[in-house]
């Protein structure tokens, strides 16, 4: 098997930036969801209530800062705000874990205003500082902003056996489906479909990984990634029929990484595409009571 698809996601919910190299963090891969947009209470916004938020191109500039791009061309730079800047922290909110991030500055704030809604952007000036779903993870393991876990990893395989099911049970659905709706850190190429859903540690390089929980699936998956159209019912309804764990509509598998022996500091090592990939531990699928 081999990694064939990296992708990177620098605002949540925004456009993905797809290098053939990124650098692996415990908290995931450099720059994934650093930065979210907040509405007034502190809840993170997402393409589950605004579509929109998946037009903005986002670009990361060499000295940090932060690019947007609307697509009506209007672009702003954005400095990474922090604590040993001075700058102000609000108290954020995703999925129920509340922890602190810093605000970014109040034209950042204007600009998002002017062209998504009254959100704040706000910058993860500790990856530390949001612990992973202690029922998947280990006293220290830390995520970014992802909904849940430091990466997620979907297959070709799986994708290939999704579109067929879609064409063979409704063939009126525009299909093939692209692998961008849902939106992966790592695609891996070569397995069989569905393999993954059995697998609990893989190494992808010279890295490793804990294969911890499925990924229940939403709204975002029927959006259009390049045009923020919403298309009906797929691939949720077919999911929701064939493909069911931990009682949702799955696909994809989140990873937490492993440190490697005799590595120290924030940097674990470098994903790169056509890396080979190997299942180091495999298991039983998901118990069939759960689907």
């Amino acid at each position: 098997m081999q990694l064939t698809g990296l992708h990177v996601y620098p605002v949540k919910s925004m456009y993905r930036l797809s290098p053939d190299t990124a650098a692996l963090h415990p908290w995931g891969l450099a720059g994934d969801r650093r930065w979210m947009l907040a509405d007034p209470t502190g809840r993170f916004v997402s393409q589950r209530e605004n579509a929109a938020l998946g037009q903005i191109r986002p670009a990361l500039l060499p000295d940090g800062s932060l690019a947007l791009t609307a697509p009506d061309g209007s672009r702003i730079e954005v400095h990474a705000p922090g604590v040993a800047a001075g700058d102000p922290l609000a108290e954020v909110d995703v999925w129920g874990t509340r922890f602190h991030a810093a605000e970014a500055a109040k034209e950042a704030h204007q600009w998002i205003v002017e062209h998504l809604g009254d959100y704040r952007l706000v910058h993860l000036d500790d990856p530390r500082a949001r612990p992973v779903d202690p029922e998947y993870g280990e006293p220290g393991d830390t995520v970014s902003m992802a909904d849940g876990f430091p990466l997620l990893l979907t297959t070709t395989a799986s994708l290939d056996r999704l579109n067929e099911l879609i064409a063979a049970e409704h063939p009126e659905e525009d299909t093939p489906l692209p692998m961008e709706r849902f939106r992966p850190n790592v695609v891996v190429t070569g397995s069989e479909p569905w393999a993954e859903d059995g697998w609990r540690r893989i190494r992808i390089g010279g890295l490793t990984f804990k294969v911890v929980k499925p990924c229940g699936r939403c709204i975002i998956t029927t959006t259009d990634q390049e045009t923020g159209e919403r298309r009906g019912k797929e691939p949720l309804r077919t999911l929701a029929r064939h493909h069911r764990l931990l009682r949702k509509a799955a696909f994809g598998q989140n990873l937490i990484p492993e440190r490697p022996a005799g590595v120290e500091g924030d940097v674990l090592g470098t994903l790169r595409v056509g890396d080979e990939v190997e299942v180091l531990e495999d298991g039983a699928h998901w118990p069939a009571d759960e689907r």
